[in-house]
């Protein structure tokens, strides 16, 4: 990490926090229950994190039960009966991109619910898939092998990179988003100030809310447990529009201090995806770490009832224009 002088520090730190005005936004997408299977495509695709996992399209997700709707939820999860065989495909599971594409906007997911279990990998992030990493990533919500907490990570092209001081709640991991620097390790905030926000721990206490607000000026994230009573009434009730200036320090912050925003992002799909080890969840280091057993392939082959919590449950999705 390159350090800045005091000054500068402190000046990039007013930078960022005055940049934290907000601006009110229009609800644009109304996301619901069967309105997931209107609203999203089914990706069923080699997963380009080499996890060990078979995507499914939308007639097979069905078909399994590994999705599933009600007027006020939606289920999307991950094979839990099947033992795997070393040379055969990877565990059944699901990931799905929106239809439409968003630049500037506001996104509230109310999740009750994501994956848990050793060996998963979850993620809630945006892209546009067909000009990675040109037109940018945001991941919003993303972790691995049920280690807490969540990590709010950009992926970019050469030349973004976050000051080493921001005003936000969460930690800095590394401040270069270039896909080429570090092994793709973008510039990721852990959300240390709530561990509950991934997880087992998110789990236990009925999920909450995640929202992400782009701008050409910043991104920032935000997390709310499902019972804190700060949580700004607008992004928690769906409200037809919403002021992101009333809703408080964001868990993770990344201004354009040193870099063009607007050049590092084009119009972006939401993706939601769960796969199993991967890059990152099956990285021998990583998943020691975690203090998961055996090695992740073998673990998620052999264990298929270990995956019976690894499911999303959304009961709205809300997109702000």
């Amino acid at each position: 990490m390159k350090l800045n002088s005091v000054n500068v520090s402190f000046a990039l730190a007013s930078l960022a926090g005055s940049a934290l005005a907000g601006a009110v936004y229009t609800l644009d997408d109304n996301i619901v229950g069967e309105d997931f299977y209107s609203s999203f495509n089914f990706e069923a695709i080699p997963d380009p994190t080499d996890g060990r996992v078979t995507y499914v399209n939308q007639s097979t997700a069905q078909m399994l039960n590994l999705t599933y709707a009600t007027s006020d939820t939606f289920i999307m999860r991950a094979d839990d009966t099947t033992v795997l065989t070393s040379t055969g495909p990877g565990r059944n599971s699901v990931r799905i991109r929106s239809n439409n594409q968003y630049t500037q906007h506001v996104v509230v997911f109310d999740m009750p619910h994501m994956p848990e279990g050793c060996g998963t990998w979850p993620a809630v992030w945006e892209t546009n898939e067909a000009n990675w990493p040109d037109g940018g990533e945001v991941d919003i919500v993303e972790g691995v092998n049920n280690v807490e907490p969540n990590q709010s990570t950009l992926h970019t092209s050469p030349n973004c990179t976050m000051p080493a001081n921001i005003t936000q709640l969460g930690t800095p991991v590394e401040t270069d988003c270039d896909t080429a620097v570090d092994g793709n390790a973008g510039c990721g905030v852990q959300l240390t100030e709530d561990y509950n926000s991934f997880g087992p721990g998110f789990n236990s206490i009925g999920g909450g809310w995640y929202a992400m607000e782009r701008t050409d000026s910043y991104i920032a994230v935000w997390f709310w447990e499902r019972d804190d009573a700060s949580a700004p009434s607008d992004a928690t009730s769906g409200a037809s529009t919403i002021d992101t200036s009333l809703w408080g320090t964001p868990a993770a912050y990344f201004p354009n201090t040193d870099c063009d925003l607007a050049s590092h992002f084009d119009a972006n799909n939401i993706i939601i995806n769960l796969t199993f080890c991967g890059d990152w969840a099956g990285n021998a280091a990583v998943y020691a770490a975690s203090g998961c057993p055996s090695d992740c392939v073998t673990y998620v082959d052999s264990n298929p009832t270990a995956f019976t919590n690894a499911y999303f449950q959304f009961s709205s999705i809300n997109i702000y224009t």
